[in-house]
């Protein structure tokens, strides 16, 4: 594309969105450092918009990029309300990584994960990720329809006795009987990031992004409850289909503010009086596809007036829904102590997160090392502070209920070897 019409490309998209690209290796979890990011626009992928480096935390700078106007993203329409861009990522003793079409909104900050494998791993070459379009813009199969309470099996005992929320989601990337579609294995807090960037718009008001989480939440723990699909003899826990279940995409971006309201409730989902199984609660996008369920659109425009996560839930659902808490947390250490840890706090929990904190540094050097000693002083906080500024996470040096997790995530993460393609 001519210099010409990329001006005319670019002027199309008069506002700003904000990127930045993370990038890590896929055997053990190490930022990679000094790695060479270049952006393009999709339209013009000959042309370089930009080219930046990663730093010891495997972070690029945040930069700004043209977008399409906001108001394409708050009404429903024919005009893509977000900007695509191309991401190639290069890193000596890695193999190159790929990302078409990443998904640039205005007045949000998307973080793009990578995922670079060491070019001594003898794995079958990855293809490049190519994100399809947002479902609120591209052309989707409708849900099929499903009971929200699933029966019992034949023993009157449902498969798991208590809601826990799992360690990771295995995707099926297709319709449940396509045998040719690869198995991933997805942190549960990843997945739920990646559905609801790919099934609402980020600069939607915030409300009703709670909302939506909940709502795939809750989806999703019902289909972990019940054990739905491994029922049916496959070896999965949810699919990719939209048809079946939600919309998850490979590799794709996420925005900041969504997975902050993920980090901050993931373990909650709807629940209704006397009923153990959390709600399979079926959504649509309210304009092209109607529903038994809660209105994407409908859910923007509720949020638009002022309604709260849970009026806005009990619209759709009704007035005997409400929000449960998942009694367990798989994969952590231990589960949040019910109270923030800051300047003058003692004692075990603390040093158990001056210890995670300790093991994480060994990864990211950027954090500095504590005395373990269960005393959270100043340089327990800068340490935390350092943390939440890497990790995404508003930065106030207090492990708060997103900070306790994302510490146990992440020190589960660096202390255990990654599989290639996992």
């Amino acid at each position: 594309m001519s210099q010409n019409k990329l001006h005319a490309a670019q002027t199309d998209l008069p506002d700003k969105g904000k990127l930045q690209i993370n990038v890590t290796s896929t055997l053990g979890f190490f930022p990679v450092t000094d790695a060479k990011v270049t952006i393009t626009l999709s339209e013009a992928p000959d042309t370089i918009i930009e080219e930046l480096d990663t730093n010891i935390s495997g972070q690029t700078a945040e930069i700004e990029l043209p977008a399409p106007p906001l108001d394409y993203s708050l009404e429903p329409g024919a005009a893509q309300p977000y900007a695509d861009y191309d991401i190639t990522v290069k890193a000596p003793g890695y193999e190159s990584v790929v990302i078409e079409k990443v998904q640039i909104l205005p007045e949000v900050e998307a973080i793009q994960p990578v995922s670079m494998t060491p070019e001594e791993v003898e794995t079958a070459p990855e293809e490049d990720i190519l994100i399809p379009p947002h479902t609120l813009y591209g052309e989707y199969p409708p849900k099929i329809e499903e009971d929200e309470i699933k029966p019992m099996d034949d023993d009157g005992e449902i498969v798991l006795s208590r809601v826990v929320v799992p360690e990771t989601v295995v995707v099926h990337d297709g319709v449940p009987d396509d045998s040719t579609a690869k198995n991933y294995y997805v942190p549960y807090r990843d997945y739920i990031k990646n559905v609801a960037s790919s099934e609402i718009y980020a600069t939607w008001p915030e409300q009703a992004i709670y909302a939506n989480i909940l709502a795939i939440m809750s989806f999703t723990l019902n289909r972990v409850y019940t054990e739905w699909y491994r029922n049916k003899g496959y070896n999965f826990t949810i699919t990719s289909s939209t048809a079946y279940d939600q919309k998850w995409m490979r590799g794709r971006n996420v925005f900041s503010n969504i997975s902050y309201l993920v980090d901050s409730i993931f373990t909650s989902y709807l629940s209704r009086p006397g009923v153990r199984q959390p709600i399979f609660t079926s959504y649509c996008n309210g304009s092209t596809v109607t529903c038994n369920g809660l209105s994407q659109w409908g859910s923007k425009y509720l949020g638009d007036q002022g309604y709260s996560a849970i009026e806005i839930i009990r619209y759709y659902y009704g007035s005997d829904m409400y929000i449960n808490t998942a009694t367990s947390v798989s994969g952590v250490p231990s589960s949040w102590p019910g109270y923030n840890l800051s300047i003058g706090a003692r004692g075990d929990k603390v040093r158990q997160i001056q210890q995670q904190l300790n093991r994480i540094a060994q990864n990211y050097p950027a954090i500095p090392t504590v005395s373990a000693d269960g005393i959270y002083g100043r340089r327990t906080a800068e340490a935390v502070r350092s943390f939440q500024q890497i990790f995404g996470l508003p930065v106030s040096g207090i492990v708060d209920y997103p900070t306790w997790y994302k510490i146990s995530a992440i020190y589960v993460a660096v202390t255990r070897i990654s599989e290639p393609g996992t």
